[in-house]
């Protein structure tokens, strides 16, 4: 018997393999995006992928169940409350799937989702492994507050916190100690709010250290599970959707998006997505783009930002650049929204204002000051006594909040996101002196 993990860094998301050695057939866990590692992993252990589960309709990943169905004719297996519009049989609760000597097992761990399972693998007679998907992480459990709205089946927080309480209690944390814990999130997914960097853990440590299993009444749990959530990003809802009723195969989809001359002109008012550097950007842009730069987590402000109503120009520094940027926003489906995507490499375009530190030092109260820090990082302390919050993921929307009186910087926590914010602010208030802190904000901070 053999368990692979595998990772997607950009969304924290843990995929995962169950080989069996005497049959040689593989069976997957949440699988990403991209299909092929699945394909290769299979092909290097001379074995066939004959299974997908999926412990719930994601909402921050798009899966590529569907498509390795009709790649390899492997079977899904899901939840019949997620009412999956693809080809699939029910893994409810007690259901069992015998893969040579191994056993899965289903679980119904509802508390993340109404419709979420969990996979417990018994080998020789005994459970070594539970597969939690979204509802027992390490250090963490799964939010309550994302299928209000989505999903085959929608559930309030509250409820699903109560549910939480007891698939953990009743169902998980009966497991023995000594059974290994593999969650589909790690730290930096916005599925959780205080996960561990640890990519593992065990029934029994998790007892001892995760918060959430603590020795608490049900309103208690409810009143922590609930508070000091992350935002919930525009893209989500989305994703259940997608994800219910299966992605199109990734690689003709990538292909599919329109390729534009070198410094094609977008017709007015369009949406454009510039991911170049914001030191490239602020030497020429398009009026009206959006600065959400190329980094690790490109995808999630990608769809923190753009709603899924939206179609949208893709702006990069060079084809390389864009094909990485494309592939990103596949994984969790924008791909599909994408207008055409094109190199501009010009500066000839709209320029923005250069931050100076000692000015702004000196006389900060000539500037109106907005913090794009989401609300629990605010709570925590403010950087500046008489700045204006307001999320960068509501800012498109609140822009006009911003008095307009006198010029307006904007900062984050460490320079990455006041790019894309200033850039929002900038686009919102054209008359208006707009400058971005940048990395600057980590020394004035301290001031």
């Amino acid at each position: 018997m053999k368990i692979q993990q595998f990772e997607d860094k950009g969304l924290a998301q843990y995929g995962y393999a169950v080989l069996s050695e005497t049959t040689g057939e593989v069976v997957l866990i949440d699988p990403a995006r991209d299909p092929q590692p699945y394909y290769d992993y299979a092909a290097a252990n001379n074995a066939k992928i004959v299974g997908v589960i999926e412990t719930h309709p994601h909402a921050d990943f798009v899966s590529s169940h569907l498509e390795i169905h009709h790649k390899t004719g492997a079977t899904i297996y899901a939840h019949s409350l997620i009412g999956a519009d693809y080809p699939h049989e029910a893994f409810d609760e007690g259901a069992e799937l015998q893969l040579g000597d191994i056993k899965l097992k289903s679980l119904h761990t509802p508390g993340h989702s109404p419709d979420g399972i969990s996979i417990v693998l018994e080998h020789e007679g005994k459970d070594k492994a539970v597969f939690t998907g979204d509802t027992l992480f390490i250090g963490d459990v799964g939010r309550p507050d994302l299928r209000e709205s989505a999903g085959n089946v929608t559930a309030k927080r509250e409820e699903l916190a109560r549910e939480m309480y007891y698939s953990t209690r009743n169902k998980l944390m009966k497991l023995e100690d000594d059974v290994l814990v593999y969650p589909a999130h790690g730290a930096g997914t916005l599925c959780g709010k205080g996960l561990s960097e640890a990519n593992s853990s065990t029934i029994g440590a998790e007892k001892a250290s995760n918060y959430a299993l603590q020795q608490m009444s049900e309103d208690e749990f409810v009143k922590v599970l609930t508070e000091d959530q992350p935002f919930i990003p525009k893209y989500f809802g989305y994703d259940v959707s997608l994800n219910k009723k299966g992605a199109p195969a990734l690689q003709p989809s990538i292909e599919g998006v329109v390729r534009l001359e070198k410094n094609f002109k977008p017709e007015k008012g369009a949406v454009i997505v510039d991911a170049r550097s914001e030191k490239v950007f602020k030497k020429g842009h398009y009026q009206g783009a959006i600065n959400i730069q190329n980094g690790n987590k490109f995808e999630t402000w990608l769809g923190s930002i753009m709603g899924p109503n939206e179609s949208y120009y893709l702006v990069g520094e060079s084809e390389e650049q864009l094909n990485e940027l494309i592939a990103k926003a596949a994984r969790i489906g924008y791909e599909l929204l994408i207008k055409g995507v094109f190199v501009y490499d010009q500066q000839d375009g709209e320029m923005s204002d250069a931050f100076d530190s000692a000015s702004f030092e000196a006389r900060k109260d000539d500037f109106t000051i907005v913090d794009i820090r989401n609300s629990s990082e605010v709570k925590a302390g403010k950087f500046f006594e008489h700045s204006i919050n307001i999320p960068l993921p509501e800012l498109r929307e609140r822009a006009g909040e911003i008095p307009a009186d006198k010029p307006v910087v904007v900062h984050c926590a460490g320079g990455y996101r006041s790019a894309a914010g200033s850039s929002i602010v900038a686009a919102a208030l054209p008359d208006v002196k707009v400058l971005d802190m940048s990395e600057a904000v980590t020394e004035l901070k301290q001031k």
